[in-house]
């Protein structure tokens, strides 16, 4: 009997053992379950052109709803003050100065060079599969025996439809698509409504779904020009938009003496015809049983674009495309291209079910060079350690928590020759702190790059953000011992950068 009892004794210890490993070894595979990650990057799209962002204007449905399921952030910037800078900084991780984007794709020759290390290559060495869809403007995608630089095949997607820089002949039924290298032709439709399409049959049809996967979905819109179907524009046509329009902000940048008040509507139909076609992705993402394992991320790639002022073309040329323009930076000063605020805050929404708490606000800074970092940490790879980069893993911040930022983050103006002469050349954060720089007068008229390459700030401005959100009030005279302490931090930064960073003209 005592013998029979041991045995039972025995059995039940056994089997508690086994039970015990079996979760433990559940929990375990739950846990090494890595997250789908979906960023949805927008151009020219303003700080306070959401809803959920304040705007009195344009109605963003889906986006605000979105909002609602995740974390809202009121401190997001962009890499770079304009299109390609910015985008080559969220991809690498590092200040697009370095990679030699002083300006767009193209200018002196600028591309993304094979051997920069990006957030696709990172994830697929984690066993990720990667896409591309949209705007890439970062290499000719066109290849001729000119020109032949890395497609973002070389750049490590698995999968890309994409157009080399804007829908200059669209947005609808735009005609320069790329598929996997292969020129498609004209394609049916409005470009954010056609990346809403393409990603959708990648996520539904192509990829394996035994991996998990990296989706980059990066629209022409808002950016000019703008044509959207007329029951978008049809909503913005009415007497109250137009008293409305009168309060909106346009960060301090002048605008036209001339009349354009009758394109707004134009713009703002645009705005919500992009949160209809990201509303119809979120769906499919959603059918597809993919939102609780999938981090998604909205976001800009710069502040508004503003129509050509005398100021910008000393009344030289004109851009009549660029009278469409009607985003706002929200109470922010400045706008694309510029390194005050509003050049580079930008709307930046994450929803992650169960590890963002939903409908919660983020106040702390965060870049879009972190992405990478981020989605690093959470798919378990490391960021190469042999490379400069300038990303922090910004996850706690989606929690509301501080970040640890070992340096400031240097936002930098476009070096061209419509914009040198009109704006500070660099901004830094610290903390609530935004130090502007600027560089001495190019007397001589050297070459831009030139001139930027030998050059360090020798003016400067400051402004508190927590007190003084609009930079209205200068105080580095009142305030010479903050200036003074962050003057060399960043003189220390931007020589880091400058000298990284390619010269173009040399090189060939």
């Amino acid at each position: 009997m005592r013998k029979s009892k041991l045995n039972i004794f025995r059995l039940l210890a056994v089997s508690t053992v086994v039970l015990l490993s079996s979760c433990k070894e559940k929990v375990t595979k739950t846990e090494e379950k890595k997250p789908n990650i979906i960023i949805y990057l927008t151009d020219d799209l303003g700080y306070g052109d959401l809803g959920c962002y304040g705007s009195p204007i344009i109605k963003t449905p889906e986006i605000d709803k979105f909002a609602s399921e995740g974390v809202l952030l009121t401190d997001c910037h962009s890499a770079g003050t304009v299109c390609s800078p910015s985008r080559a900084g969220l991809l690498t991780g590092r200040n697009p100065y370095r990679s030699g984007f002083y300006y767009i794709q193209g200018a002196y020759g600028a591309h993304l060079k094979k051997d920069e290390v990006t957030i696709a290559e990172l994830l697929k060495s984690s066993g990720y599969e990667t896409a591309f869809m949209g705007k890439w403007h970062l290499s000719r995608l066109e290849k001729s025996k000119k020109h032949d630089e890395p497609s973002p095949s070389d750049q490590g997607f698995d999968y890309w439809f994409a157009s080399t820089h804007n829908a200059f002949g669209g947005p609808k039924n735009f005609g320069k698509f790329i598929r996997n290298g292969e020129a498609v032709g004209e394609v049916d439709g409005w470009y954010c409504d056609v990346l809403t399409e393409e990603a959708t049959n990648w996520i539904t049809n192509i990829r394996d779904k035994s991996k998990p996967f990296l989706l980059i979905v990066s629209t022409h819109e808002p950016h000019t020009p703008i044509a959207p179907p007329e029951k978008y524009s049809k909503m913005y046509d009415n007497a109250q938009v137009d008293s409305l329009e009168k309060s909106i902000k346009y960060g301090g940048v002048a605008r036209p003496e001339y009349d354009i008040t009758q394109n707004k509507k134009e713009y703002y139909g645009t705005v919500t015809q992009l949160d209809a076609a990201f509303g119809n992705l979120m769906k499919t993402v959603d059918n597809e049983n993919l939102g609780d394992n999938t981090m998604v991320i909205f976001t800009s790639d710069n502040g508004p674009e503003h129509p050509v002022n005398l100021e910008e073309s000393k009344g030289e040329w004109e851009d009549p495309i660029r009278d469409m323009s009607f985003g706002t930076p929200g109470i922010y000063k400045g706008m694309k291209r510029y390194p005050y605020e509003g050049g580079h805050r930008v709307p930046g929404i994450v929803r992650y079910p169960g590890k963002i708490p939903a409908g919660t606000t983020s106040n702390e800074f965060v870049v879009g060079t972190d992405f990478i970092a981020t989605a690093a940490k959470l798919a378990n790879v490391n960021t190469p350690s042999d490379i400069k980069m300038d990303a922090v893993n910004a996850f706690p911040a989606f929690l509301g928590k501080k970040t640890e930022r070992d340096k400031p983050y240097l936002f930098l103006f476009p070096t061209h020759e419509d914009t040198y002469f009109r704006m500070p050349h660099m901004a830094m954060r610290y903390n609530d702190y935004s130090l502007l720089g600027w560089f001495p007068e190019n007397k001589d008229g050297s070459n831009l790059i030139d001139w930027m390459k030998t050059s360090v700030p020798e003016k400067f401005a400051l402004y508190d953000l927590s007190t003084d959100p609009e930079q209205k009030h200068n105080i580095a005279e009142s305030q010479p011992e903050v200036v003074n302490k962050l003057k060399p931090l960043m003189l220390e930064q931007w020589k880091d950068i400058r000298d990284e960073g390619p010269d173009w003209g040399r090189s060939k």
